[in-house]
């Protein structure tokens, strides 16, 4: 047991190859799944899991950027963790029986037994395989019964809302957004509009700290060290607010005196997330997509490369180590500082405390992230940059598009633990918002009440409409009704084969059956009293009239009868006297439409 675990600075870690946790697979068996949407990059990271050992056949949908970038992810982890191969994993800690006994946060762990080593990279390219490419308001059809329409969401190249919809209800999925201006398309709110329910999900995780603030405080420090003669280390993630970080940096070198400082993006994909920024003009906010026709790099970072101020390596081996220079800048992964070239950095210049380390990402919590490396003797600045809707967003973002219910996680519904007073902290809308737990099954607050059926062209010509009311027509139809993928369309009725004569008669089963002449539909209503009267007339004395919860009985004490009317039904009772129950019956008719 001591092999597995190591102790550091009063923390106990578990010394194994890194491993993952996977999403829920107990609650419900992915190989009946048909469809997953992919909202933005980092939602892909555990699809190899998924399409390649749950038996799931079904189809993945998600836009180019999406899947270019969410690859690049995939593959630096992939690469990270090949590259410094552990002989073996830990198992026994994950023992329930001692797992109970160990400090937090090993003994909290949830899911231990299910957690796995990383994919390889045949499965990362098998998994991107079955993936279908999808572009902004491109409507998808999924076997006839409802429609999908992945929006921008504003948050990364490529983030999507998804709308669910069929003819007459509409689900909105809204996951990692943001109002904010950065490099992505702007949200598509409007196309949220006239939702039956809105399940929201993906708010920032740190809703106090304003991204902007964020910003301005990487750059003072990344400054102030530099200028003391120490180094900065960003550990980061290849793809998203690096592309910010570097374009505010840009602007703010010059002004800092920091023109002569190098910046070193290193990463086994960093080549290839810095041009596929450029590239993907369509998926960039208007202001970016501009510069493509001047033309001109939409990011600034092209220029950086080009002045030399910016450098980017494949890993610290080879050219890095030729070329590197002190002070400098580097960005590098994993933020979780596990795994990566950040590992190295952590040990080279963990020792001096002219040298700063600022934690960018908000996945991580960067007192976990750094409890390996203590006592470390260098600065540690948090600037959790988090674009994505803070809770005063998503309220104007509600009253904007006024969904009838709202969904959420029930973290959302109640202030953070550690802040119980901040009431401000929380969903508030009206409805309030229905909310779920882990493993928690939800039914949505609304049915499918109606279906949209097509009329064929010749049946629609023979329809006869007649009005019965100002501005109201109503007609008969008879049709057959064919149903194929849930799409329903009325065709009209076969007509009877014409008798052939002289051949062996068919099997009553093969004959098509007759249409039969239909009677014709009544509507309206019977005015009791003058029904009364005309009743007297014909000759019937001793009427008498009773109410009734759903209408009047007329009973004819005479002739021992007695007639319901009801708002949707009229019904003649008498004593097997057919020649009255006509004769009334045609009294009765005389108050109605025929149609």
């Amino acid at each position: 047991m001591k092999l597995e675990l190591k102790e550091c600075s009063g923390h106990v870690f578990v010394d194994s190859v890194p491993e993952f946790c996977l999403p829920e697979t107990e609650l419900i068996d992915l190989s009946t799944v048909d469809v997953i949407l992919i909202s933005n990059y980092h939602c892909m990271m555990a699809l190899p899991y998924i399409t390649e050992h749950t038996g799931f056949t079904g189809t993945v949908y998600a836009t180019e950027p999406t899947v270019q970038i969410g690859r690049l992810l995939m593959e630096e982890l992939v690469n990270f963790i090949e590259r410094v191969p552990k002989a073996q994993s830990a198992s026994l800690w994950k023992n329930k029986d001692i797992q109970r006994l160990l400090p937090s946060p090993l003994k909290d762990a949830v899911e231990v037994s299910t957690w796995r080593r990383c994919y390889t990279m045949q499965e990362v390219n098998s998994a991107l395989s079955k993936i279908q490419l999808v572009g902004y308001s491109q409507k998808i059809e999924l076997f006839g019964a409802v429609q999908v329409t992945p929006l921008s969401s504003g948050y990364a190249l490529g983030s999507s809302n998804w709308i669910i919809q069929s003819h007459y209800e509409k689900v909105s999925y809204v996951s990692g957004s943001s109002l904010l201006t950065t490099h992505p398309q702007p949200m598509d709110q409007a196309s949220l509009k006239n939702s039956d329910v809105l399940v929201l999900t993906g708010l920032t995780q740190i809703p106090t700290a304003n991204p902007d603030g964020m910003v301005g405080e990487f750059c003072s420090n990344l400054a102030l060290t530099v200028r003391n003669g120490g180094n900065v280390l960003v550990p980061c993630y290849p793809s998203g607010v690096i592309y910010d970080l570097l374009e505010c940096l840009y602007q703010y070198i010059d002004s800092a005196g920091l023109s002569n400082i190098p910046f070193y993006f290193i990463s086994p994909v960093a080549n290839s997330s810095l041009e596929f920024s450029q590239i993907f003009a369509e998926w960039l906010c208007h202001n970016k997509q501009t510069k493509v026709y001047l033309p001109e790099p939409p990011f600034p970072h092209a220029e950086l490369i080009q002045t030399n101020k910016l450098r980017h390596y494949p890993s610290i081996h080879g050219d890095f180590s030729n070329d590197f220079r002190q002070p400098c800048v580097v960005f590098t992964g994993h933020p979780s500082l596990r795994f990566g070239d950040v590992v190295h950095f952590m040990e080279l210049w963990g020792k001096s405390s002219l040298n700063t380390v600022i934690f960018t990402e908000p996945d991580f919590s960067y007192l976990e992230a750094l409890a390996p490396y203590q006592p470390l003797a260098m600065k540690c600045i948090y600037c959790p940059i988090d674009t994505r809707l803070n809770f005063i967003q998503v309220s104007k973002l509600l009253k904007e598009v006024q969904p009838l219910h709202v969904v959420c996680p029930e973290q959302y519904t109640q202030p953070p633990p550690a802040q119980s007073h901040r009431m401000d902290l929380m969903i508030d809308c009206q409805p309030p918002a229905m909310s779920y737990r882990r493993a928690e099954v939800l039914a949505l607050p609304f049915k499918r009440l109606f279906e949209k059926i097509e009329i064929m062209p010749e049946l629609a010509d023979s329809l006869v409409p007649m009005e019965i009311k100002p501005g109201i027509s109503l007609a008969t139809v008879s049709a057959v009704l064919h149903t194929k993928d849930n799409k329903h369309v009325l065709q009209p009725p076969p007509r009877p084969a014409p008798p052939t004569s002289g051949k062996k008669r068919k099997r009553a089963s093969e004959d098509i059956p007759d249409c039969k002449v239909l009677k014709p539909l009544l509507s309206g209503s019977i005015p009791v009293e003058q029904f009364v009267q005309t009743l007297e007339k014909h000759g019937f004395s001793d009427v008498k009239v009773e109410d009734t919860a759903k209408g009047h009985i007329v009973l004819l004490q005479e002739a021992e009868t007695l007639i319901q009317i009801e708002e949707d039904s009229t019904h003649i009772i008498c004593d097997n006297d057919e020649m009255l129950r006509v004769r009334l019956r045609d009294l009765v008719l005389k108050f109605l439409q025929k149609f």
